[in-house]
């Protein structure tokens, strides 16, 4: 047994963390995270559970008071409170399925961290390099905690909703020079309001948008109430009725401070390049391989079985028949029909064909099985395995070790450029000269004294 206070060391880590202190390849990859989340964040403009989420926000946001606030809501132009800003782009950020994903603690980052950091850092005007910083923080802090929580707890919890209030929390009181028990009641007053179950999937109910927008204002408003002095329970992780006891059945404490400022989680994290559920993209890019391999046409192929990790089963398996664009990125079936039919799962092909008979008649020809090396990898490695059944009775197999946008596999500066041109594109949530404008800003974020607003 240890007597070791590993939330409070979260903490200190939180806390104390500097940019002398992180080597200029994780700076730069926070750039590069940074400007990827903001092309997702542009692309919820228009999505009917973004704007319903960001009318409320704009509602409560004081706006007849003749100060509504500096932070910036994205997809309308407005300034509102730190707290709404960050609810609305939370929100805004992980619908178009193409935000940034960490495999081994199965959580999305950038959609619970970028927002309540910018928001707060726009708010009291910090630098580019002050931002930059406190979202490591969050990172590092925020996948840990993910890591922590298992496989068990994915199975019924989105660890962005739970994992992401700490993470957010993190970011938020770094930038509020937080001290390390200001830091760790921080901790505590997230990680009680942790919440986000899976069960929106059967429905096609729009619970997720709100997973974020609750993980990014909760984390953001918790670090405020820390700094006037609010506590929150000191072992909320760890202890006896701590986030562990009470969410998961396979939680690993050391897991909480593995390697603190030597191993940079955030280095680890993965971009989305098909605009699917992570669990979809190793099979989509093992069966992409096959038809390229063979020159395969989708009326070749009678059916495709996937062999896949448990935890794919678990998110996949209840959508079945998509009755929406969303849940249907969601459905395995969906993903690969799409990748069969025109070798990319984009937002376009999504939106206009995911309803297509031939798209549906492929969909309910792919079926999931459970692969122990596959399983056994998951969730540190995302291995892609299928076999494809062709019509004259060859059988092909297709494996893929590192899908694109892993570390080993990541995209370029100019193809994370390009996704986030082609994401404001889809939404028109802005012009091409804007975003141009905006990404280069983001990509000197670090020389800039005070951040200011990146698109209004």
């Amino acid at each position: 047994m240890t007597n070791q206070h590993l939330s409070r060391e979260l903490a200190n880590f939180a806390t104390n963390l500097t940019a002398a202190d992180i080597p200029s390849d994780v700076m730069n990859r926070a750039e590069d995270l940074l400007v990827d989340w903001f092309g997702s964040a542009i692309a919820g403009k228009g999505s009917r559970p973004v704007e319903t989420i960001t009318q409320f926000a704009q509602s409560m946001g004081g706006f007849n008071s003749g100060n509504p606030g500096s932070a910036e809501i994205l997809i309308s132009r407005t300034s509102s409170s730190p707290f709404l800003a960050a609810l609305a782009n939370a929100a805004a950020s992980h619908v178009a399925e193409q935000d940034d994903v960490h495999n081994g603690s199965v959580f999305h980052p950038a959609t619970v961290v970028f927002p309540a950091a910018l928001a707060t850092a726009q708010t009291i005007g910090a630098s580019g390099e002050d931002l930059l910083v406190a979202a490591i923080a969050g990172y590092e802090v925020g996948i840990r905690v993910g890591e922590f929580l298992g496989r068990s707890h994915y199975k019924t919890f989105h660890t962005t909703g739970t994992a992401g209030t700490l993470a957010a929390a993190a970011a938020v009181g770094h930038l509020l020079k937080l001290n390390p028990t200001q830091m760790l009641h921080a901790f505590g007053s997230a990680g009680t309001q942790s919440a986000g179950l899976w069960e929106f999937l059967r429905d096609a109910a729009d619970s997720k948008q709100l997973h974020t927008a609750h993980a990014a204002s909760t984390g953001l408003m918790s670090a405020y109430l820390a700094h006037a002095g609010f506590t929150g329970a000191e072992h909320i992780l760890e202890g006896k009725q701590g986030l562990a006891a009470g969410m998961s059945s396979d939680a690993d404490p050391s897991k909480l401070t593995d390697r603190l400022g030597s191993r940079w989680a955030i280095a680890e994290t993965s971009f989305k390049y098909h605009a699917s559920c992570r669990h979809t993209h190793p099979a989509a890019d093992a069966l992409l391989q096959v038809m390229l391999a063979h020159n395969l046409k989708p009326g070749d192929i009678a059916k495709v079985e996937t062999l896949v990790h448990q935890g794919a089963i678990d998110v996949l398996g209840p959508v079945t028949d998509p009755a929406t664009v969303h849940q249907s990125k969601f459905s395995m079936g969906t993903v690969l029909a799409l990748i069969a039919h025109y070798q990319f799962a984009g937002l376009q092909e999504f939106d206009r064909h995911f309803h297509d008979e031939a798209i549906c008649a492929f969909r309910d020809r792919i079926t999931m099985v459970l692969d122990p090396e596959v399983d056994r990898a998951y969730p540190q490695r995302w291995i892609g395995k299928v076999k494809v059944y062709l019509h004259d009775g060859a059988v092909l197999e297709g494996r893929v070790d590192e899908p694109k946008g892993d570390p080993g596999n990541t995209l370029s500066r100019a193809e994370i450029t390009d996704k986030a041109m082609r994401l404001a594109a889809f939404s028109n949530g802005a012009t091409p000269d804007e975003m141009t404008k905006a990404i280069e800003h983001l990509w000197n974020i670090r020389k800039q004294a005070k951040i200011g607003l990146l698109i209004s």
